[in-house]
């Protein structure tokens, strides 16, 4: 006796059973995830839209180059201010984030994936994710308060013993600086890029990583060979992410960068701003055209959002397309 709300293929004697129409599941879930997505495009389309209604009045009363001026006085009068040096911040500072935290969380990635017993593979795992739960205001504070000492050590000895690089000179003082600001960026991706690339890694065929081994191979070579291509692309994903979180990073590099507008490779001596620290830390005291600039601020750092994002799809779709095709 066939199923009523499933279709029924035609006998073979030519009689054809008519087709059961109805509005389904599988419409509504159809119908649903298609309005979920238009409503996310619509909400990106206003957000751009507002964001270019407030920014244009700022931008037209501005009376250096938005793009590569470094100033920011969007209270003066005239009002001058430009993007160029808290866009270099933001940068600078989640680059040295994504530079520290990416080795070390894939390295706890494949310890927690292949190499640690199951209880303690799950016990770290969970405290991992629990920092992802830390407010990044308490990273700030921390940072701060706590971390700086360290790192301003770590500052002076880069700048006793490498201050031939352009990076470790100056004179100091040393502590709110891009470095410090990076390391707690690091600090707070961390998680996030652990645990995705744990699960990517986790989602390995395990007749793959068999074979290797039965082929006489070791488990660092299992892994180089199955696990990580075949995670290549969440990986990266993941990467994505975290430097998704450390560019729209606010409070805690607004509480660790030294609020000092300037282009500088060097990363230990006080100074360095971003775009989110930026903002928040000048948009209490800003007048109708500095709430503008910021506005302007904020639209430039969500198209390097939008188009960082849009890159990491780009990746992730010719590694797929790549793999498909060899295989």
């Amino acid at each position: 006796m066939s199923d009523p709300g499933v279709d029924t293929p035609a006998p073979s004697g030519g009689g054809q059973l008519p087709r059961r129409k109805g509005f389904g599941a599988e419409t509504v879930f159809r119908t649903g995830t298609l309005a979920a997505g238009t409503l996310v495009l619509v909400i990106i389309v206003a957000i751009t839209a507002f964001l270019i209604n407030e920014a244009v009045p700022a931008l037209r009363a501005d009376t250096a180059n938005f793009i590569t001026e470094t100033e920011w006085f969007p209270n003066q009068t005239p009002p001058v201010f430009g993007i160029a040096a808290i866009a270099w911040g933001t940068l600078v500072t989640s680059v040295i984030a994504l530079v520290v935290a990416v080795p070390i969380a894939l390295g706890i990635a494949l310890y927690l994936s292949h190499y640690a017993h199951r209880r303690v593979a799950t016990t770290f795992g969970f405290l991992i994710d629990l920092l992802a739960a830390v407010p990044s205001v308490v990273f700030g504070l921390w940072g701060f308060t706590v971390f700086i000492r360290p790192v301003r050590t770590f500052s002076i000895w880069l700048n006793d013993y490498f201050s031939w690089l352009p990076f470790f000179g100056g004179d100091g003082p040393f502590g709110r600086s891009f470095l410090l600001g990076g390391l707690v960026l690091a600090i707070m991706v961390l998680p996030i890029i652990t645990s995705l690339s744990r699960e990517v890694f986790l989602q390995t065929p395990v007749p793959d990583q068999e074979a290797a081994l039965s082929l006489g191979a070791t488990r660092w070579e299992m892994i180089r060979t199955s696990v990580l291509p075949y995670g290549r692309a969440g990986v990266i994903a993941s990467i994505m992410l975290g430097l998704g979180r450390a560019l729209g990073e606010t409070i805690a590099l607004a509480l660790t960068l030294g609020f000092i507008n300037e282009i500088t490779f060097n990363i230990i001596e006080n100074g360095g701003n971003s775009i989110a620290a930026n903002i928040a830390n000048g948009f209490g005291e800003a007048g109708e055209i500095g709430r503008g600039a910021l506005i302007a601020s904020g639209l430039v750092l969500f198209a390097i959002t939008l188009v960082v994002n849009m890159a990491a799809r780009v990746i992730i779709y010719r590694r797929r397309e790549f793999t498909e095709s060899a295989a």
